[in-house]
């Protein structure tokens, strides 16, 4: 048996490793089209995304492509494997372009966003911790329904030296992303 990791309510599980999960999608185990990240070896099934999921997802998007400039990728719902047993799939991740998929890490994202609804409490309080842990260098997680915008940045350990909540009415920018800006209460 492979690695065992301990879940919240004392009982050991079987942890995976992202080798292990795409030879589990090669022999069909696991299909291609199920939504799940693996996070520190354990699968976590996503739910279905919600209109004001994919409203919000889809405004970022038209704020986003013309600002990306040419150094930078823009990736939407993209895998990166973080390392061996972790695996994200943030709704949209800039990193420099020229790097493979594959060899993206931690500390290449330049801004990981996460539109949520019914993850929101995750998204804040684990993910942002998994996601300083790897070194990104900023996570926004945005709250559909109430256009609110958590913004992390400078990765210190499990933590984050700023932490920001944006109301709607706030402007977004980024420094990478020349031309960007969105009101969320526009959208």
């Amino acid at each position: 048996m492979g690695a065992v990791s301990r879940a919240a309510e004392g009982f050991d599980r079987r942890a995976f490793t992202v080798s292990e999960i795409l030879r589990m999608q090669e022999l069909g185990i696991i299909r291609e089209d199920e939504n799940f990240e693996l996070i520190e070896g354990e699968i976590v099934p996503m739910r279905a995304k919600s209109h004001a999921h994919e409203w919000i997802k889809s405004a970022l998007n038209f704020a986003l492509v013309p600002a990306i400039p040419k150094s930078l990728w823009l990736g939407i719902e993209t895998s990166i494997y973080l390392s061996d047993d972790t695996v994200i799939e943030p709704d949209f991740t800039i990193y420099p372009r020229g790097t493979k998929l594959e060899e993206v890490k931690g500390a290449d994202i330049v801004l990981a966003i996460e539109v949520s609804v019914t993850s929101l409490a995750y998204d804040r309080e684990f993910k942002s911790r998994l996601y300083a842990k790897h070194k990104l260098q900023e996570y926004w997680v945005i709250d559909a329904q109430a256009r609110r915008t958590y913004q992390f940045a400078g990765p210190r350990g499990q933590s984050w030296r700023r932490r920001d909540a944006r109301e709607p009415n706030y402007e977004l920018t980024h420094a990478a992303l020349p031309g960007f800006s969105i009101r969320l209460a526009d959208v």
